[in-house]
């Protein structure tokens, strides 16, 4: 297997890769779940507002959006569920980012790797069994497993805890947002912008 786009720099002791929009191309898909949804109900969900939003867990912009478009919401666990199914229907049209998918490919083996998402465990499982993916990684964080959600840092400090790694100095962060990329900075973490390389991957196909 020839070299990927990027490789570990020396003293790197863990690399924690995002998974929607990152390892799959699963943001199409998640975008026609949410106008499906939030239609329903008659809130707007402009697709720029949509990527902004992104590592957002669903609970979090359904209440965000609810509230700024003065919509009563009184069973948000219900629309998560809803919404999530929504996606998971068209499951089969996700694919993999290859030129990420190589990154930790061509890591695997050889440093720690975890899986750090805003999704929720059930959904992100399935989404990895898709793509033939579940057994690459050492730890697999979701938003079930922290308190606090990107922005904030908490799921990739727990993830470097997951796989051993203390000094978050030392831990890089693969991500396609910019709260992603502002939790990987919050927690220390050096962040890699895949977004150029997704960009790409599509143009390819």
């Amino acid at each position: 297997m020839s070299a990927p786009l990027w490789t570990a720099p020396p003293g790197a002791a863990a690399l924690i890769f995002d998974c929607d929009g990152t390892l799959a191309d699963t943001m199409p898909g998640h975008y026609v779940a949410w106008t499906a949804l939030l239609g329903r109900l008659g809130i707007a969900f402009p697709e720029p507002r949509f990527y902004a939003m992104g590592g957002m867990p669903t609970g979090s912009i359904i209440r965000v959006l609810a509230a700024e478009a003065g919509v009563p919401v009184t069973d948000v666990d219900a629309l998560v569920h809803e919404k999530e199914q929504l996606f998971l229907r068209n499951l089969h049209a996700v694919t993999r980012i290859e030129p990420v998918v190589r990154v930790a490919e061509w890591h695997r083996g050889k440093l720690p790797i975890a899986v750090a998402s805003g999704g929720y465990r059930d959904t992100i499982s399935r989404t990895l069994a898709h793509l033939d993916l579940s057994d690459w990684f050492d730890a697999t964080v979701t938003a079930e497993d922290t308190a606090r959600h990107k922005p904030e840092p908490d799921v990739f400090l727990e993830a470097a805890r997951r796989l051993g790694a203390p000094d978050p100095a030392r831990c890089v962060v693969f991500e396609d947002t910019d709260i992603g990329l502002e939790a990987a900075r919050r927690a220390g973490m050096l962040g890699i912008d895949v977004r150029p390389w997704v960009a790409s991957a599509r143009a390819a196909r």
